[in-house]
């Protein structure tokens, strides 16, 4: 993988609701030209960039950046789902770990739309539709939404494996709310009860309305540099890029036929596998954990796909309370995507600002004590996951 990669420099926009944001390329331009005053450096430093985003047309990374700066650089637009801010940070990574780039920008936004994702292209095959179907196989819901429909059958699937009460679900919802209290660039901030999460709609399986994440707008940048570079140009290199992977779907998501199959679990756990072995830190290292956690159930079934707690144990885990502050690793002090909000672009580049923070011991009231390992998991169905383990050094 080459040396460790310096994050230099970090900004997330505040998340708002669809409709209350500034067009995507203003807030791309906020997000760098944050990030850039966090590091120190100028535009001119950058010697490329990778803008991720899901929905918009062709080379809008170009219209944000433009905005900055029009230096020549190369600019590669970046789309994987909801993985695409972690898929930009990776290509980032690379760059400088193989030494073709000494500072490197990954930027992400999303300006969505109110409801449910859906698919924009009727005349095509979907890139989605062997998920669907299969889905539809497993367990039938012709009128459900396709993400709720996938990542509620497979929290149900679990549930019926482990007889996971609803109550363990909405348990997230809720530690979700009380950590993102301390968030002001969260969208969800008053706190919620088990009861008031059980009590509102029912979406499908254990997931009911407060157990989903909402569409949201904003951007997330971060500027990556090699370690020459820091030392050349006096950046703070205390958070580093130990170890990353990127896995894509194996055989197993459609031939095991099951449903926790099909949204990732294989893909979270040979990445992050692929952390652990490269780096030689395990995951009873990790303090603070940014996970993706659009629904509860995904929360909870990756507490066990990156080995956070053994297989079939992530009821005790929750109840515990090894899942937040004074447990065993703090997952989404941020509020992570329920609380937050999840614009699919920004995602990934708003987990390394969290983790950033909160190595660097900036994250106030929602700090996690001593922090030192930080552990990102961002997932895009289709399929990508990212794993990326950051280091106070």
């Amino acid at each position: 993988m080459g040396s460790d990669v310096v994050v230099a420099g970090v900004a997330m926009t505040p998340f708002v609701k669809p409709g209350a944001s500034a067009p995507y390329d203003l807030m791309g331009e906020r997000a760098v030209r944050d990030a850039l005053a966090d590091a120190g450096v100028d535009f001119r430093a950058i010697g490329q960039a990778y803008a991720g985003y899901v929905y918009g047309d062709s080379t809008c990374g170009q219209r944000a950046l433009y905005r900055v700066g029009m230096s020549g650089i190369p600019v590669i637009n970046v789309t994987n789902n909801c993985a695409t801010g972690s898929s930009a940070l990776y290509l980032a990574r690379q760059a400088i770990a193989h030494g073709v780039a000494d500072c490197v920008l990954a930027v992400g936004f999303e300006q969505m739309v109110p409801g449910a994702l859906r698919t924009l292209w009727e005349d095509r095959p979907g890139p989605l539709d062997r998920f669907t179907e299969l889905a539809q196989e497993l367990q039938p819901a012709p009128d459900a939404f396709m993400a709720p429909h996938l990542f509620g059958g497979a929290g149900a699937e679990y549930a019926d494996a482990h007889d996971t009460a609803p109550e363990v679900f909405a348990r997230i919802s809720v530690k979700a709310r009380r950590h993102a209290e301390h968030n002001e660039r969260a969208i969800f901030r008053a706190p919620v009860t088990v009861d008031e999460v059980l009590a509102s709609p029912p979406i499908f399986g254990p997931l009911t309305r407060l157990q989903c994440c909402p569409p949201t707008c904003g951007a997330g940048a971060a500027i990556l540099v090699s370690e020459t570079f820091a030392r050349r140009h006096g950046i703070d290199a205390t958070v580093r890029i130990r170890g990353q992977a990127m896995t894509t779907d194996f055989a197993s998501t459609f031939d095991d036929r099951s449903m926790i199959k099909l949204i990732g679990s294989d893909l979270a756990r040979a990445a992050a596998d692929a952390v652990y072995d490269s780096t030689g830190v395990g995951p009873e290292d990790v303090d603070v954990c940014e996970l993706h956690d659009c629904f509860t159930t995904n929360e909870l079934l990756s507490y066990e796909a990156l080995r956070l707690t053994a297989d079939g144990t992530a009821e005790r885990f929750i109840m515990d309370g090894d899942n937040t502050y004074g447990g065993k690793v703090v997952t989404n002090p941020s509020g992570g995507l329920l609380s937050k909000g999840h614009p699919l672009g920004a995602t990934g580049l708003a987990q390394c600002f969290e983790l950033t923070e909160q190595l660097r011991g900036n994250a106030g009231l929602r700090q996690v004590a001593g922090a030192r390992i930080g552990l990102q998991h961002n997932l895009g169905l289709g399929g990508a996951c990212v794993v990326t383990m950051y280091e106070r050094v």
